[in-house]
């Protein structure tokens, strides 16, 4: 994983997106997750590690379509950014966190370089088109993953599956 560069050379941005620029990295906190454990219901939580994962991924994706121009459009519902039981059963964990974390060095690529950094280019919103550049889409992006990894670290720690065999952020 951070295949890209080491942290200690990497800019706040993609530190942010794929190392420990808020505390532990991404591929630590989804390292060692099983079928079982991803799969497991918390009482009270609306979302599974799974889910959670899938609409990271999710994200990701549309992010990176709209920054390399691919037309893709907004979703038209929140369920949609979200798995359905048929998406669950058709990629297992390890896919899964494949996806995401090759997701996550093409943006920390992206993150890299400043002229990428500058381009401006046009994505739909819920409010309509936006244009914004790519270093604003990473911003968001590196924010909503901030968020989601901080609920699947929850998950984690409710479910006795934190920290993580090399670690992890404790507080």
């Amino acid at each position: 994983m951070i295949g890209i560069q080491r942290p200690d050379t990497m800019n706040e941005l993609q530190r942010n997106l794929i190392a420990d620029g808020y505390g532990t990295p991404p591929p630590r906190i989804l390292e060692a997750l099983t079928e079982t454990l991803v799969h497991t219901r918390v009482p009270g939580a609306p979302h599974t590690i799974y889910e959670e994962l899938w609409h990271l991924a999710f994200w990701l994706e549309l992010s990176l379509d709209w920054i390399t121009g691919r037309p893709t459009p907004y979703p038209a519902h929140s369920a949609e950014g979200f798995p359905s039981p048929e998406d669950v059963a058709d990629e297992p964990i390890i896919p899964l966190l494949r996806r995401f974390l090759d997701g996550l060095e093409l943006a920390s690529g992206m993150a890299a370089d400043e002229a990428t950094l500058e381009r401006r280019f046009e994505r739909p919103s819920r409010k309509g088109t936006l244009r914004l550049t790519v270093e604003d889409e990473l911003l968001g992006l590196a924010t909503h993953n901030a968020y989601h990894l901080g609920r699947i670290v929850l998950l984690r720690q409710i479910l006795g599956a934190w920290p993580p065999p090399s670690g992890g952020d404790s507080w």
